[in-house]
């Protein structure tokens, strides 16, 4: 499988006017990302995720080090469209990107940008409803739309520019247990479709969705693997002051009194499958 992504000893540093030297929010980190992988990145705030991720996308560049998109160099100003359109991006809050007063119109803002056709415009805007559930709202205002649907849409305008991967800078951040719901059945369904995903969050259970989690701290990758082998270290994960899953940890308080739980199991879902068919 080949790399989509790929970052070479990036720093990336910016300056505060309480202080002489600048912080360094991302400090030589390597990643290599999948083509069709799904990876999440979790850390607590201020560790760096979200600046990793405005790298990828160009938003933010290097202060040394390098990341590449598909080979092309997000430094290189003349590739930068390119490369939005390779990889593209859905932010914390939905409102700061809808740009229109009805759903259809916001949707095919980007292809329009792009020069795409009109009637190639009308084919991707109905899939990309289509692809997250929201074709009967298509005519409605977003601002009538509740925050799990306005993620939704805000996910469909990038589809509609049809990237090889989607980067989600905590998309369920602001959202209720059912707009999060929604959204990561959305996420789980792309990436089946061949999609890469980059989900940056910090919700645990979301983590465990993925096929390989990073863990950042003050700038650095301190941990990375399977959801499996990353939630097995509990302990060095509570270190940096991060949650894990609720099974995660319930299965650790299980085994302290003796209780046999498999370590496969990091979702709540296949706990209660397990205790459900083991107790019954």
């Amino acid at each position: 499988m080949d790399r989509i992504i790929r970052i070479e000893d990036l720093v990336f540093q910016y300056k505060r006017e309480d202080q002489l030297e600048p912080v360094k929010a991302i400090d030589n980190v390597n990643i290599s990302i999948k083509q069709g992988s799904f990876t999440a990145i979790i850390g607590k705030n201020g560790s760096g995720k979200s600046t990793l991720a405005k790298n990828i996308n160009a938003l933010l560049l290097p202060s040394s080090g390098a990341v590449y998109v598909k080979g092309l160099n997000t430094a290189d100003e003349t590739k930068l469209w390119e490369i939005r359109q390779i990889a593209g991006m859905v932010f914390q809050n939905p409102d700061n990107q809808l740009v229109s007063t009805i759903v259809e119109d916001d949707v095919a803002f980007g292809p329009e940008n792009l020069g795409v056709e009109p009637a190639e415009i009308r084919r991707r805007v109905d899939a990309s409803l289509y692809a997250v559930n929201m074709y009967d709202e298509r005519k409605k205002a977003p601002h009538l739309l509740s925050g799990g649907q306005k993620q939704r849409i805000a996910i469909a305008g990038v589809i509609a520019m049809r990237p090889e991967c989607i980067i989600l800078d905590e998309p369920t951040a602001m959202l209720d247990p059912h707009g999060r719901y929604e959204v990561m059945e959305i996420i789980e369904k792309l990436h089946q479709d061949g999609i890469t995903i980059l989900l940056i969050t910090h919700f645990m259970d979301e983590a465990a969705k993925a096929e390989r989690v990073i863990v950042m701290d003050e700038g650095k990758v301190v941990l990375e693997g399977s959801p499996i082998e990353v939630f097995a270290r509990a302990e060095d994960i509570k270190a940096i002051n991060l949650d894990v899953p609720f099974a995660v940890e319930l299965a650790h308080r299980l085994r302290k009194r003796n209780i046999y739980i498999p370590e496969h199991i990091i979702n709540t879902e296949e706990m209660v499958d397990y205790i459900a068919c083991r107790y019954k």
